[in-house]
């Protein structure tokens, strides 16, 4: 008996030929159709969005917080009260191209680099 149209067929030796056409009861000429129309910018648009997202959420707000610190670096001065990476407190006495001297406590000065700055102590803050 001939199988009717949308029913898998059974092929020889118990195997079963199923296809996505045959499942969901559709024409297999129109599913190859629909596969072949933009199948590489569907493939690609999900990556570029991801992508997107990515920059918008990761990239960009680290790249302004870099620029802000390379900033206020840039325009630290004599008197600014500020804290180093390791989390000692000073007032900066002397500037260098690459590195700041810092007063931690009376005839106590370190050198640092101003790359350990990690920023300045807020105002209500005392060492």
């Amino acid at each position: 008996m001939p199988a009717a149209a949308g029913w898998p067929t059974q092929g020889g030796k118990g195997e079963m030929n199923l296809s996505i056409g045959t499942i969901i009861g559709a024409d297999p000429s129109l599913l190859a159709q629909a596969q072949g129309q933009g199948s590489s910018l569907t493939l690609f648009l999900p990556l570029v969005l991801i992508m997107v997202i990515f920059y918008f959420l990761m990239i960009m707000p680290a790249q302004k917080r870099q620029k802000k610190m390379n900033e206020m670096l840039r325009n630290l001065k004599n008197g600014d009260k500020v804290i180093t990476n390791g989390g000692i407190f000073g007032t900066i006495v002397g500037l260098e191209d690459d590195a700041v001297q810092l007063r931690i406590a009376e005839q106590v000065k370190i050198k640092v680099s101003r790359s350990a700055i990690a920023g300045l102590q807020p105002e209500g803050k005392e060492s």
